[in-house]
C-alpha cells in the first residue's frame, strides 16, 4: 500500500471514529434522559408568550435581499484582506486587480441604492 493510501485511510479511520462516537453520545442521552411530554410541553414557545393565530406569516423578499447584499459584501472582505497583506508581492498588477473587484463591487452597491433595496423599512 503505497503511502497516499495510508494517509488518507488514517482520515478514513478518524472519520468513522469520529461518527461512531457521535452516534454512541446521542444514543447514550437518549436513553438516560427522561421523556415525559404533556401537553403544554408540546406548545410552541417565543419568547415568554403564548402563541396566538397562525404560526405562518409572510416576509418581504427585502430582508432577505438586504441579507444577501449583506454576505456580498462581508465576503468582499475575505478576498481584500489577504492581497493587503502581500500588496508588495503583488505589484501594480495586484493594485489594478483589486480596484477593478473593488469597482466591480461599487457599481453592484449603487444598482442595489437606485432599486431602493438598501431601505430598510
Amino acid at each position: 500500500m503505497s503511502n497516499f493510501l495510508r494517509s488518507f485511510l488514517v482520515v478514513v479511520w478518524f472519520g468513522l471514529a469520529a461518527v461512531l462516537i457521535a452516534g454512541l453520545l446521542l444514543w447514550v442521552s437518549s436513553v438516560l434522559r427522561p421523556s415525559k411530554p404533556t401537553r403544554e410541553k408540546m406548545l410552541t414557545y417565543e419568547s415568554g408568550v403564548d402563541p396566538v393565530g397562525e404560526g405562518w406569516s409572510q416576509s418581504q423578499v427585502r430582508y432577505y435581499i438586504f441579507a444577501l447584499l449583506f454576505v456580498i459584501f462581508d465576503i468582499e472582505a475575505v478576498f481584500i484582506f489577504p492581497w493587503a497583506t502581500q500588496l508588495e508581492r503583488y505589484g501594480m498588477f495586484g493594485l489594478v486587480e483589486m480596484a477593478i473587484f473593488v469597482f466591480v463591487l461599487l457599481l453592484g452597491l449603487v444598482y442595489a441604492w437606485r432599486k431602493r433595496v438598501l431601505r430598510w423599512v
